[in-house]
């Protein structure tokens, strides 16, 4: 190995370091715990290092982001890959979805709340959020019933979801009903 590959190495394993860490003390503290001083304390770098590899908490919580996007995506397509049948699979999706929210909190605001500094819904969007994106469309594109394209009938599932998940999560959605709001989701916009 060269001298080039092992400082590339050194440098993603550093990088990976960052990552894991932000998210960390995100998901225990939030994301205004996570600055460049704490992450250089806990990692145990100075903060040039961190902003050798980052310009600053913004493109950290994208980092986050496009990681949390990533497994936000295989949860889906592993849930909806055991479901038998497209009804089975919408419930799959929306359970699945929703638990992602409620167990990863602050990489979930990365993704949909902080600006990060990803671009969505265009030409240049990273690879993970299109893929995140695409695991919805694989399951919902088969339900959208006619006269609505799929695409428009995943963002609208999303949107639904989304508001499920951060509404139960600030309190406003009391929880003893959230596998009646699921149903009814499915029930009433899902053409299964």
């Amino acid at each position: 190995m060269s001298v080039q590959e092992r400082k590339a190495r050194e440098r993603a394993v550093r990088e990976r370091l960052i990552v894991a860490t932000a998210r960390e003390l995100a998901e225990q503290q939030g994301w205004d715990a996570v600055t460049t001083r704490q992450l250089a304390e806990r990692i145990e770098y100075s903060q040039p290092v961190l902003y050798s590899h980052f310009r600053g908490k913004r493109e950290i919580i994208g980092a986050v982001a496009l990681e949390g996007a990533a497994e936000l995506a295989a949860a889906v397509r592993a849930a909806t890959s055991a479901a038998d049948g497209p009804r089975e699979r919408v419930y799959a999706l929306a359970h699945a979805y929703l638990d992602f929210a409620a167990r990863n909190p602050a990489v979930y605001d990365a993704i949909f709340q902080l600006d990060g500094g990803l671009p969505y819904a265009q030409d240049d969007t990273p690879e993970p959020l299109k893929d995140a994106f695409s695991a919805l469309l694989e399951c919902l594109g088969e339900v959208a019933g006619d006269g609505v394209g799929p695409g428009l009938f995943t963002e609208t599932f999303w949107a639904s979801l989304h508001g499920l998940a951060t509404l139960t999560r600030s309190g406003r959605l009391p929880p003893e009903d959230a596998e009646t709001r699921v149903e009814l989701l499915v029930d009433r916009l899902a053409m299964v």
